[in-house]
This record gives structure tokens, sequence and C-alpha cells, in this order.
């Protein structure tokens, strides 16, 4: 069953983790191969009544550094003449309303809100003209910083790579035309204040173009993710906080901040 865009989701049921399809905001069991070949069975439930996890497992998240003009400048950096790559782990998913948990290592963690793009096949030096066709969908994603570290370190494997630092959702929306991304609103919002907003066209390197680069580096798997940039605008996560990222025509990802310690 392949009509148009579909809001695929991945609940939690009592058999574990399962995909499905959003029908009429009932989600529908996804019966098959997400990347593949696969069709609509049983209603699992009403949406909003199952848990959602995160929509997909990546086997990698490759994010992608000063992606908007605007953010390259608040930061103080140049805006890069290629893409700047640099990887979340993992482990550092979490779906959406899980808790972000602060790390007793940093003093300050940011929000950074996203358009997510999720890879449905594989992929080995894409041409910039054909990378749309490798895309099963986008979501959202929330590309959770330690800042203070950032600064400090010489590279960002431990200020982005915390667990709980990459939250995705709230389902893929696939099938969508490229064109369909081109000039989105993404937007951040804590404890309903909007603190991000700015549109995909002013990223500096398209999602064709970020294909591209990344899979003349490295293969890109089904279902691994790249964070396309953040806009002008982060700032500070505090524990009691709600962070929400909305991207237009896709959905809101909301979650709230914790302790180390769950509170």
């Amino acid at each position: 069953m392949k009509q148009g865009p579909q809001r695929i989701v991945r609940v939690m049921t009592d058999e574990g983790p399962q995909h499905g399809v959003v029908v009429d905001e009932h989600v529908h069991a996804l019966q098959g191969d997400l990347f593949g070949s696969w069709e609509v069975t049983g209603r699992l439930g009403r949406l909003g009544s199952v848990p959602l996890l995160a929509p997909v497992v990546p086997s990698k998240i490759i994010a992608v550094g000063l992606n908007y003009r605007a953010h390259a400048v608040e930061s103080s950096m140049e805006i890069p003449s290629e893409p700047l790559l640099f990887f979340k782990p993992p482990s550092a998913v979490i779906g959406p309303d899980a808790k972000i948990i602060l790390p007793p290592q940093s003093e300050r963690v940011d929000y950074e809100a996203e358009l997510a793009v999720v890879i449905g096949r594989a992929c080995r030096n894409a041409r910039v003209d054909e990378a749309w066709s490798y895309v099963l969908g986008v979501t959202c994603g929330n590309d959770v910083t330690a800042r203070d570290l950032q600064r400090q370190d010489d590279q960002w494997t431990r200020a982005k790579g915390f667990d709980t630092f990459c939250p995705l959702g709230p389902w893929i929306l696939t099938d969508l035309r490229e064109d369909a991304i081109d000039d989105l609103e993404v937007v951040s919002r804590v404890n309903g204040q909007v603190r991000q907003s700015d549109h995909t066209s002013q990223m500096v390197f398209s999602v064709p173009e970020l294909i591209a680069y990344a899979s003349s580096v490295m293969t890109l798997e089904p279902g691994d993710v790249i964070l396309s940039g953040t806009p002008e605008g982060v700032g500070p996560l505090s524990v009691g906080d709600v962070v929400e990222v909305e991207v237009e025509t896709i959905g809101i990802l909301r979650n709230h901040v914790a302790s180390d310690g769950g509170r």
C-alpha cells in the first residue's frame, strides 16, 4: 500500500516495537519491510492512545553544522564552503514525549530544531540530481548539544553524543516530492515560546546536496538519518522545560527535560 504521502510511526505493543501507518487518525500495523514492500493490516489503536517511539532505528545519524547562514553568524563562525558533517550515536535517539536528560558534566545544554531526513535504500556516491530517490521520508529532529563542552573540546563527539540527545519523531512522512521540502518552516518552542523560526530555503546546502556529499564519503544505509542543520536562535534548556520542534506539514516533536536523576 503506497498511495501518496504516508505517516509511518513506530509504537510499543505487547509484542514489542512495531511500525505502523496512520490511517484516519488510527495506527494500523505495517506488515512487511518498511524499506521495501509492505501492507497495512490490523488496527493497533487510536493515534495518541498508543505510545510512540522514535520512528526509525538508524545505524548512524549524520548531522550538519552551520547549515543556516544566520546560525553561523550567531555562532561567530564562517559559513562553510562544503558541508560540515559530524556524527551522533544511535544510543542518543529517543522518541516523542521521552525525557531529554541533562548530564552532570555540562552546565549548558541547548535545543536545536532540525528537519531530519530518513534514507530509504543503500546509497553510495549519489549524484545531486538523483539523491532524493534514496529518501524514505522526513521527520522532526532535535540536535541537543552540550554547548559548553562543544566549545571546550576540539571536536564535537562528547557534546553531541550523550544519551537522549537525539529526539526524533513523531513520525516519518513518506513519498514526498523533492520540492515539498524546499521552503518548510522549522520552529522550536520552549514552554510554548518560539525560540527558532526559519525556512529550509535558507539552508546553505540543500538536502540532495547533503546526501550526495555524505554518500561520497560513506555508504548510507536504509534507516540512516541526516540532520540537516538548525536555524538561528539556539539556547539553553532547564529541568522541567518542555521543548517542541515543529517542521511545517510534518508534525510536532515534544520532549520534557529532566536531570540525570530523572526529575
